[in-house]
């Protein structure tokens, strides 16, 4: 066969390849990435993949018949939630740079401006996350309140009830003051002391969370009781003050003065008071809980 019959025949094999690729355009491509997208490449009915998203990745589910309506309603949705996505990871990544910036610099100073230029990000851009100044500091706020409950709370809730749960409360809170969870140390209360005199819907929050804290200490101490590792005639909310105190104490001296020593100080209190309270069953906790103290990760 000449040269010029090779080519020829390559020429019609590839065009017909072609064609019968044209044949089959009438499918639904639908495609699941991070940003989520789908490329729709019919106009008639057709078979529809849904797909589940489970963090990057997508699970099949079923296959059905869609009109073409309907493959424009599912296209928007997607995008909708793609736009919706994003979105709340840029929420995130305000509100993570707003508790730094609001414990060390008081939440007055947390400004739209402020935060434009902590981010790179353009005020119209921030204005489109938060209405005013009040709902990014109350946004703030309710930012600082989960990173304390995940930083300090849920750990020291994985632990037994009772008089280990509660060292664990104090020894936590201590630690993630000392390791600079936030900037400019324990945020609420730099919040509290900021607010204290001011009312409004910001410091009613604050308040709010504060008391939640006394309470969680309270509680804690009554289960101990209950258990029978603390003496009954013990006030709870008189302990849980006294508790409370001591941690706001150890944070001041070392925010003002540096003074890492006012944590174990605050510790030795805490453990004096627990081991005076202590029943037969629960001593023998506290003679545990003093080689378990949790050490700072800075």
């Amino acid at each position: 066969m000449r040269y010029s019959e090779k080519k020829r025949l390559r020429l019609w094999r590839r065009s017909r390849q072609k064609s019968r690729q044209l044949n089959e355009s009438r499918r639904l491509s639908v495609h699941g990435r991070w940003h989520s997208h789908i490329t729709i490449t019919t106009v008639h009915l057709g078979l529809a993949i849904a797909l589940k998203r489970t963090f990057v990745l997508y699970t099949l589910l079923e296959v059905c018949l869609l009109t073409t309506s309907q493959l424009r309603k599912a296209a928007k949705e997607v995008a909708a939630t793609g736009r919706k996505a994003q979105g709340e990871r840029t929420r995130k990544a305000i509100l993570e740079a707003a508790v730094h910036i609001a414990s060390a610099e008081g939440l007055e100073g947390l400004t739209i401006g402020r935060l434009a230029l902590e981010l790179s990000m353009s005020k119209s851009g921030l204005f489109a996350h938060f209405g005013s100044k009040e709902d990014l500091q109350v946004a703030t706020v309710e930012a600082a309140r989960a990173i304390f409950i995940n930083e300090v709370i849920r750990p020291a809730f994985e632990t037994a009830q009772g008089l280990v749960r509660l060292w664990k409360l104090c020894d936590i809170w201590l630690a993630y003051v000392q390791s600079g969870v936030f900037r400019g140390g324990c945020f609420f209360a730099a919040a509290a002391a900021e607010f204290d005199g001011r009312p409004g819907v910001v410091r009613d929050r604050i308040a709010e969370i504060m008391k939640e804290w006394l309470a969680t200490l309270r509680n804690t101490i009554v289960e101990a009781q209950n258990a029978g590792q603390l003496a009954k005639e013990i006030d709870p909310s008189q302990l849980a003050f006294e508790f409370n105190s001591l941690e706001l104490g150890a944070n001041w001296a070392f925010q003002l003065h540096g003074d890492l020593r006012a944590f174990t100080r605050a510790r030795e209190a805490i453990r004096e008071r627990l081991g005076r309270y202590a029943t037969a069953a629960g001593a023998p906790l506290l003679a545990f809980a003093k080689s378990k103290s949790t050490r700072s990760r800075a």
